[in-house]
């Protein structure tokens, strides 16, 4: 899982060595592919939707496709390192294709799955150290090659995770309120949680209204002040540890915000 910014490219499959040295590094990203990840050092504590995981060295993970997810990495005397494989539709449509496998039921397992160690993970991990942060089209056949192997040690491992693999479905409609509930904090583009709720972005915005009776702009800058004022004055805590988890871009933003909600700033809340 990488920031947001490079964690929307889609479309070939990848595999990347994620390195951090010193500060811990967190933030928040659309998860557009499956992706498979070791950490080697560090830890890692991931949010998605109100669930919260924590993982540390040795850990293998399953992200599923298109969720949105919190994350803060946390480097030791070795420094943060893990190691990510993208699995991408193309390959798995073309798998699905040649080796007639398909999602035939719904999964019920969490968006993000700690898997079990065993003797074909480790084999695996072991074989990707060629292949990280290489370049090149003979690469990236090997690449294809290395991510269609992983897919198919999940199924003999995992096989379940068949029935996600295999969706390609995009997100069903789902329930607003409750969705919209769990996903305040996250600053994403509107037209994003359109897809996510199963809508398009007129949709979305016309269930919105007569769900909540504004826009989506203005319910999600209310519920994060809200937020924000309990955990201020009930909490205790400094604007400055919680502006970001809140969605908010940068400190003066949310001072400015809150006063104008409040008629106070967040520091002098803070001192009440």
């Amino acid at each position: 899982m990488n920031n947001k910014g490079n964690s929307e490219e889609t479309g070939k499959p990848r595999i990347l060595l994620n390195r951090y040295d010193r500060n811990d590094i967190e933030g928040e990203a659309f998860v557009a592919d499956h992706i498979f990840s070791y950490i080697i050092s560090g830890k890692h504590e991931v949010w998605s939707g109100n669930e919260r995981y924590k993982f540390e060295p040795g850990n293998y993970r399953f992200f599923r496709r298109n969720q949105l997810a919190k994350y803060v990495k946390r480097t030791d005397s070795k420094g943060f390192r893990s190691i990510a494989v993208h699995i991408d539709q193309h390959t798995l449509k073309s798998m699905s294709s040649e080796y007639g496998l398909i999602a035939d039921r719904s999964f019920q397992g969490s968006d993000v799955q700690l898997l079990k160690p065993n003797l074909y993970l480790e084999r695996y991990i072991d074989s990707l150290t060629p292949y990280l942060d290489k370049a090149g089209a003979c690469y990236e056949r090997l690449v294809s090659l290395k991510v269609k192997e992983l897919v198919f040690i999940l199924l003999q491992t995992n096989p379940l995770l068949q029935h996600v693999l295999f969706d390609f479905s995009d997100p069903g409609k789902i329930d607003l309120e409750a969705f919209m509930n769990t996903h305040y904090r996250y600053n994403e583009r509107i037209d994003r949680f359109a897809f996510l709720t199963g809508r398009s972005l007129s949709t979305f915005k016309r269930d919105f209204a007569a769900q909540f009776h504004t826009t989506p702009g203005k319910w999600l800058t209310k519920r994060r002040l809200e937020e924000a004022q309990y955990l201020i004055t009930e909490k205790k805590k400094v604007p400055s540890e919680i502006y970001l988890d809140l969605g908010f871009e940068d400190l003066s933003h949310f001072s400015f915000a809150y006063k104008k909600a409040f008629g106070v700033t967040p520091s002098n809340d803070l001192r009440q």
